[in-house]
């Protein structure tokens, strides 16, 4: 089916092309055809807020295409880019499991197709499924790993080197290896590497274009290639 911001809308789950091993994706067909009923599919432009930090929850929400950003505001206004978010995984899951509020502001980097699944009919899921208790399980756990690598960020990493060198190589865990090195789409500028990292935007250029200068890596547009990926880790561990 079209959709608009020149999509096409996927709404069987069982026949999407798209189907990922995560979260609802992997389900076994009655698990699975329990979730298409009571899911709404929904598209979005780029820059869409599907929820706000301290919003009570609302839902959960399945991410099928696009990519969305999770952020964290401080009271004085700075922004905290936590995590991007790519097809299959799930938002706002810690808050329909705890009942609260949201944590994080999840904005949409580019037109996304989301499912949106109403807490209560998440939370009774849950109850009737088994295998959707044990997705929950698995993605809290990612969620706790995630936070953690937050930390080791902000906290533990030493140099602007260290914090940039460490968020390319784990940005690239899912690279494309090729004769040059492993090429991967990063589609986030400057400021917004800042604000996951914890350093300045003038920090990440200056660092980005030093490591270009000792050919640990090149970029065109929104591609990197990691061309010496030793190189790379060298830095995390010097630094």
């Amino acid at each position: 089916m079209h959709a608009p911001y020149g999509m096409e809308l996927t709404e069987d789950c069982k026949t999407c092309p798209m189907r990922k091993d995560a979260f609802f994706c992997h389900l076994q067909s009655s698990a699975l055809q329990a979730f298409s009923k009571v899911k709404f599919t929904t598209t979005y432009p780029g820059d869409a807020v599907l929820f706000v930090e301290g919003q009570e929850s609302r839902g959960v929400y399945l991410l099928c295409k696009g990519r969305v950003k999770l952020t964290m505001n401080s009271s004085d206004g700075k922004t905290l880019i936590v995590g991007i978010c790519e097809p299959g995984e799930v938002l706002g899951l810690n808050a329909a499991v705890s009942g609260g509020t949201y944590e994080l502001t999840a904005e949409t980097l580019q037109p996304c197709q989301v499912n949106f699944v109403r807490r209560e009919d998440f939370v009774r899921l849950t109850r009737e499924h088994a295998e959707i208790s044990a997705a929950v399980m698995r993605q809290l756990s990612k969620d706790y790993r995630h936070a953690c690598q937050e930390i080791r960020y902000l906290g533990l990493s030493r140099s602007a080197s260290e914090k940039v060198a460490q968020f390319l190589l784990e940005t690239s865990s899912n690279a494309q290896q090729t004769n040059q090195g492993k090429r991967f789409h990063l589609g986030l500028t400057h400021e917004e590497i800042s604000q996951i990292v914890g350093i300045s935007r003038e920090t990440v250029t200056r660092t980005m274009t030093d490591f270009k200068t000792k050919m640990l890596i090149a970029t065109k547009g929104s591609t990197v290639v990691i061309r010496n990926e030793l190189g790379l880790k060298a830095c995390t561990a010097a630094a």
